[in-house]
């Protein structure tokens, strides 16, 4: 055993993971080392540390993520469908019209002739066309207005129209319609998650090279979004596909930046696995980098030199 192994066979053997041979190799190693040793006494004494801590009180930043990722959970399997128009819309619309017939009879009924000319012959008015109404729209947000003067009411409401977009994963237009989706289209953590998901699970390291939309919507994500749940997807997303030069670049800076330390242990594996094919000197740097900084995470920084010892530089 090396002295660079200590960091990971000690974790194991805390978690109960050490296989036998490997605990007597370790215990061999502490007798002779003196230096690791020290190491191996100050991560078990913050691992008891950590054990025994009482925990601190929630702040209200842990109450909204935590609200937010059981929100995930419960919204993991929605799927926002377009419901047919309710019956009574189609005779509400009727009465609005017949009202308004109604309203431009009574008032050309009722319109007296000037001496220079006769009254001229006003019939029913057609309504308006309302842009965007169709066969296949859904009206939503219904707001009613009451009886105004000469009999007028007044409809507000909004105008969905489904559309749909056939093709394969590969197809441009249908990889648009995802990245929207994924980019604009969540309205919680939730639904950016199912948007994920979808996209997971038609783009893999089996395709030719992946869409180019899909790829500059899941790094946004992974760069900005404040939920560490939604993030993670994302480089899993990202870690999925087959590497590009973004796709390194965005695990890359994730590594570097993102607070979540789960979100580093998927970038250190995809970096690592993309690096044993074709060596990159940023990977190993940042390896290197992860695998020394004793501010990092303890499992990052064993994750790091793990990888480094299954690389060939």
């Amino acid at each position: 055993m090396e002295c660079r192994e200590l960091n990971e066979r000690i974790i194991d053997r805390l978690t109960g993971d050490l296989a036998p041979d490997s605990g007597r190799e370790l215990i061999a190693h502490l007798d002779s080392c003196s230096a690791c040793r020290t190491e191996a006494a100050a991560v078990e004494r913050a691992w008891a540390f950590l054990g025994e801590d009482a925990g601190a009180e929630a702040t209200p930043e842990f109450m909204r993520r935590g609200k937010a990722l059981v929100e995930e959970e419960m919204l993991r399997a929605r799927v926002r469908e377009f419901r047919p128009r309710p019956r009574w819309i189609r005779p509400a619309l009727q009465a609005a019209a017949v009202l308004a017939a109604a309203g431009l009879g009574y008032l050309a009924a009722n319109r007296r002739p000037t001496p220079a000319s006769p009254a001229p012959r006003v019939g029913p008015t057609p309504a308006p066309a309302i842009a965007g109404l169709g066969e296949n729209s859904r009206l939503s947000n219904l707001s009613y207005l009451g009886n105004g003067p000469n009999g007028r009411i007044g409809i507000g409401f909004d105008v969905t129209t489904r559309h749909q977009v056939e093709g394969s994963p590969a197809d441009p237009e249908v990889a648009k319609v995802l990245a929207y989706v994924v980019t604009h289209n969540g309205e919680n953590a939730g639904e950016t998650s199912r948007a994920i998901e979808l996209v997971q699970q038609h783009y893999g390291q089996g395709e030719a090279a992946p869409s180019p939309d899909i790829v500059a919507a899941l790094t946004a994500t992974l760069k900005r979004d404040p939920n560490p749940g939604v993030r993670k997807k994302a480089a899993d997303a990202l870690a999925g596909m087959r590497i590009t030069p973004e796709i390194r670049s965005a695990l890359l800076d994730a590594l570097r930046d993102d607070k979540n330390p789960a979100v580093r242990l998927v970038a250190i594996d995809r970096l690592a696995a993309a690096a044993k094919q074709e060596p990159d000197a940023r990977t190993i740097q940042s390896l290197r980098a992860k695998a020394v900084d004793p501010a990092e995470n303890g499992f990052v920084r064993a994750k790091a030199a793990s990888a480094l010892k299954t690389m060939e530089f």
